[in-house]
């Protein structure tokens, strides 16, 4: 069997910003692009307000290639600034609005920021010494404010789209979150991809549900504005508020991860709700056979795309959904531009049924991680010699496996990083904030299947018991809620291994068979 490989050849790829003037050069101006809470701006709007805020941006921070970040809920701002950002020259860091002071911290001195803006509560959650040298902060009504009343416009950009347009920082397996380098012509393709794909047309409604600071999230606004399509962000508390919404816009695109698909098949969906849907897209984990049955019985009139992505090549593989319901449980073939290869322990590429690592080749692949060529290297290597693009491919760490027609199938992870509620979260991140408190001497974060999570948080300590209370108050503090611990086991002693270090097996199978995993 042939590496799996999208057919399609690849188009040119052009300037992230060029997607705000894409529809209005179809002659669909006039049609919505953006409905906010307090009204809507069509794609001719849109062009203006990218053109607006990327001179002002321009004006802020005039040296090429610095670093913008956003730190705010979705609302015009958070939407606007891929583009806008790219527009001026500059590169996007958008950080997650859940994250708190000390991971926002570190994110903004390790791509060296040199504006923030966000939302007023969060700015002021910040301490002396969290911003680094040279950057300043604002909230993100004054920003919109003072680019309106600056007056000015800066016409498309003419950036070579192999130049870096945005930082995404995601958990690793281990350490502190590291940062994704995506080229223009990486998110440029990936809009092109999607919309292709997914069949996205522009009478389309994306509710925008995810967040923006991932690229499953991004990718919502970016490949709906390509095909011409409205995009309606989302913050919500409740997921009755997902239905709710999609009854009131005629949403047509509801893109989520299996934890949140989990909670809106249990929510009461009225006909008016369903009915305009046409697409469900799942990533960030697998979906359950339960839920795919539980989804196609909810929504028998929407097609249903399994999908499988990493950030470090935005995504990898779908499923057709007239593949669903017979294949429920497979990864599907390559996107549009990608190249997916298995390769088995030998370096080759591997027989039909035969277990190997997904190698991710083509336009698709990241430009590394940012400031950390050790971990680059460690991802980030020479395509195999079979692969048809050749260059660096992102060797991802999942085993999986094709079967005979070319699907694939997941097999499980190299690493220990923990995926809860659709994040990924690095163990080392929540062992250093316990560590940090002085009220344990060791710690292990793991992750422990979980019906509704996909993985719970869980954090053995070898310290004083007595100081539960404490140490759960100090992380709460100091950890957003998708990092908190749902249990910690308190140990006089840490298992070893011979070599004694920690043995992390050893405390995985404890906690898998004591909470019937």
């Amino acid at each position: 069997m042939l590496p799996t490989m999208h057919p399609r050849a690849d188009p040119p790829a052009f300037p992230l910003d060029h997607i705000a003037e894409r529809a209005v050069a179809a002659g669909r101006g006039e049609d919505p692009a953006l409905v906010l809470r307090d009204g809507t701006l069509n794609h001719n709007q849109l062009r203006q307000r990218v053109a607006r805020l990327a001179a002002w941006l321009a004006q802020m921070v005039p040296a090429k290639g610095a670093r913008i970040a956003s730190w705010a809920a979705k609302g015009e701002l958070t939407c606007l600034l891929p583009l806008a950002a790219a527009r001026a020259g500059l590169v996007h860091v958008p950080v997650n609005p859940l994250l708190k002071r000390a991971q926002v911290a570190h994110i903004l001195a390790d791509s060296a920021t040199r504006l923030l803006i966000g939302t007023g509560s969060r700015l002021a959650s910040l301490e002396p010494g969290d911003l680094p040298a040279g950057c300043a902060a604002l909230g993100e009504a004054e920003a919109l404010a003072a680019a309106d009343d600056a007056g000015l416009a800066l016409e498309p950009s003419q950036a070579d789209p192999d130049e870096l347009a945005a930082i995404l920082y995601t958990s690793g397996s281990t350490g502190r979150p590291k940062g994704v380098m995506l080229s223009h012509a990486n998110m440029w393709l990936g809009a092109v991809s999607v919309a292709d794909y997914l069949g996205l047309e522009r009478d389309d409604v994306t509710l925008a549900v995810l967040p923006l600071s991932f690229d499953y999230g991004q990718n919502q606004l970016l490949s709906t504005w390509y095909a011409g399509g409205s995009v309606v962000p989302l913050d919500f508390l409740f997921p009755k508020d997902v239905a709710k919404a999609c009854a009131k816009h005629g949403v047509t695109t509801l893109a989520a991860v299996p934890p949140l698909w989990v909670q809106l098949v249990e929510a009461e969906w009225p006909e008016d709700a369903r009915a305009p849907l046409r697409r469900l897209t799942n990533s960030g984990g697998a979906l359950t056979v339960d839920l795919v049955r539980s989804l196609r019985g909810m929504f028998p009139q929407a097609r249903l795309f399994p999908m499988y992505g990493l950030t470090e090549a935005f995504r990898s593989t779908y499923l057709d959904p007239s593949l669903v319901d017979t294949h429920p449980t497979s990864m599907g073939t390559a996107i549009p531009f990608a190249e997916i290869l298995v390769v088995n322990d030998a370096g080759e590429v591997a027989a039909d049924g035969e277990e190997g690592e997904l190698v991710h080749c083509g336009p698709l692949v990241a430009q590394g991680y940012w400031q950390d060529p050790e971990r680059t290297a460690e991802r980030f290597k020479p395509a195999p010699a079979a692969s048809h693009y050749g260059g660096m491919a992102v060797w991802s760490g999942d085993r999986v496996r094709r079967d005979t027609d070319g699907l694939l199938y997941f097999a499980g992870r190299r690493d220990a990083m923990i995926k809860s509620a659709g994040n990924r979260i690095s163990p080392q991140e929540i062992e250093e904030a316990a560590l940090a408190t002085g009220l344990a001497a060791e710690a292990v974060a793991l992750g422990v299947p979980h019906a509704r999570l996909g993985q719970a948080v869980h954090l053995v300590v070898r310290g004083d018991e007595s100081h539960g209370d404490e140490l759960a108050k100090r992380l709460q503090r100091d950890l957003p809620n998708f990092m908190q611990p749902q249990m910690i086991h308190w140990r006089g002693a840490m298992p070893l291994n011979p070599n004694g270090k920690i043995d992390r097996t050893a405390l995985q199978s404890e906690l898998n068979k004591e909470f019937g995993a």
